[in-house]
């Protein structure tokens, strides 16, 4: 198996294609300020998804899904902001990374749960 075959990969994958569809909306003014930093976190979910199935332990795994998760969240504050500032319609976006902050939290506590203490 590969972090290929997850789906919290996959999903986090097919959004950040629609951050990119999304961020080619935005006014040319904010092309280097919102729209980068959405761009970046919404590459840092699947990216770190990744790097932490790498990593080799399950302690390591579960702290890059964190950094995932954080990275989600920054991604949600944005398309809030974007909101906001009347620059689109993000509800559908706020919608599916709900559903994806479901499956990494899962995923997390999966790993979680054989996963004794650190310092233990």
């Amino acid at each position: 198996m590969s972090y290929r075959n997850l789906t919290a990969w996959d999903k986090s994958m097919l959004m950040v294609v629609k951050v990119y569809d999304f961020c080619a909306t935005l006014p040319a003014d904010e092309k280097f300020v919102l729209s980068a930093q959405m761009r970046r976190a919404a590459l840092s979910i699947p990216s770190n998804i990744a790097e932490g199935y790498g990593r080799g332990t399950k302690q390591d795994y579960a702290r890059f899904l964190d950094i995932s998760m954080g990275s989600l969240r920054e991604l949600q504050t944005q398309l809030e902001v974007a909101r906001r500032l009347k620059f689109g319609e993000t509800k559908a976006l706020q919608d599916e990374l709900e559903e994806l902050a479901r499956i990494i939290r899962g995923l997390s506590k999966s790993l979680r749960k054989d996963t004794p203490p650190e310092g233990s």
